[in-house]
Parts: structure tokens; sequence; C-alpha cells
């Protein structure tokens, strides 16, 4: 696989920098991105094929990784991934929370458990990876951390339980941005509209609203967001 990108080829070099949801959509090109500018990147997601198969991307085109299984609600599962990842690799430079889920409903058939399923997943999820990838290496060596988002600044309708749970990530990351700000690590967001990826493939009605409200008469692309997350992960722009 010959990949091109904008940033140059050692940009990453000799860094460990873990991407959850890195089994597809945005984490997957995120991670090839990454691993193409010479960081070694941890896969973690809850569905090994998926994973195994974006490992393999990246060692074809000479990029290294390493995967790892973990359900992000788990409070243990995640202690437990990052005790193995600092034991194999010594440091983690950095962070991407991609990982998310949500399906599409109006509110009033969206049931208690459906609504916190999607608020666990997304909210808690994202919490419980920066606590502990702060409490097990940044407090004491920095880092950056980049959580994602949703364009909802004028809500989304179909999609409550995530638009609300995505605007908690936005407070939470403003709100760990300062309080760790101490110790040298950077936390910032990304917000992108509707993105072609397989989670999107039969959202008829949003592939609509590309062709007429997209200036470019397109959806975003994955690798498009992958540069965007790649620009704030790098320590030296």
């Amino acid at each position: 696989m010959n990949y091109r990108s904008i940033f140059r080829a050692d940009l990453f070099a000799g860094q460990t920098v873990m991407v959850t949801g890195g089994g597809s959509g945005i984490g997957r090109a995120t991670a090839v991105e990454l691993a193409s500018l010479g960081a070694h990147v941890v896969l973690v997601g809850r569905t090994e094929e998926k994973l195994t198969a974006v490992h393999h991307e990246i060692t074809k085109m000479g990029g290294e990784a390493s995967t790892f299984t973990c359900n992000i609600r788990e409070e243990a599962q995640v202690q437990a991934l990052f005790t193995t990842v600092l034991a194999a690799h010594g440091a983690l430079h950095g962070l991407v929370n991609n990982a998310g889920g949500q399906f599409l409903s109006p509110a009033e058939f969206i049931s208690q458990k459906g609504f916190h399923a999607v608020v666990e997943t997304n909210l808690t999820g994202t919490f419980l990876m920066c606590r502990e990838a702060y409490s097990q290496y940044m407090r004491d060596h920095g880092g950056v951390i980049v959580n994602m988002l949703m364009e909802n600044w004028r809500g989304f309708p179909g999609m409550v339980h995530s638009a609300a749970a995505r605007a908690g990530i936005e407070n939470l990351t403003k709100t760990l941005a300062v309080e760790w700000a101490r110790s040298g690590v950077r936390i910032n967001a990304v917000a992108p509209g509707l993105v072609d990826t397989p989670m999107t493939q039969d959202w008829d009605q949003a592939r609509a609203l590309w062709q007429t409200h997209s200036p470019m008469r397109r959806a975003a692309r994955p690798d498009d967001i992958a540069q965007i997350v790649s620009s704030l992960v790098a320590s030296d722009y």
C-alpha cells in the first residue's frame, strides 16, 4: 500500500499513540495516518477481526501497530488496557478517543436502556480513557489527548442520545484541559459533521443533505478527519 500524508514522514517517530475504535471509519484512517508518520499505533476496539485487518494494513505499508480488545465502558478493562500497553511500550505519547456508538431514532422511541448505553459508551468511556491515560502515564510525563465530538451546535434530530453525550465530551475536554495543563497535557477535540463511514452507508437522508448543503457536494471522508486529528496529536507543529 502506498500511502501519502500531508505531513513529514517522521513526525511521530519514536512515539506510541493509542486510537480507540481503530478497526474502521475515522479510527482506522487515523491509525493509518499516524503509522505512516512513524508512530507505533495501539489499535483498541471490541472486534478483534477488524483490528487485525487494520494491523495488517499498517504493517504491509511498513508501519508498526499492536491490537488490544477492550470495552471502554468497563472500568476494569480500561485500567488493564493501560497497564498492559505501558508495560509493553513504556510510554504513551498520545491518545485519540475515537470509539463511540449510536443509532438513528426519534427521541420518543429511545428506551432508557438505549439512551444509557450510548451515553456510557461515548461519554463515560471517553472519561475512563482520559483518566487512565493521565493517572497511569501523562500526569508525570505529559502527553496529548484528542476527543471526538460531532457537529451538533443546532442539535442533532434523530440522535438525541449521542448529541447529549458528545455535548458532555465537549465540556469534559475543556475542563480536563484546564485541570491537567499543569502536567503538560494538551487536550483538544474534533467535531466532524456527517462523515462517509460504514456506519452512515445506509443513511439516505444524510446523503441527500451532503449533496444539497455541502459546498463540496460530498460528505467528509475519514482521511479528511484523520489529518485534522494528526495535526492535533503532533507536539511540534
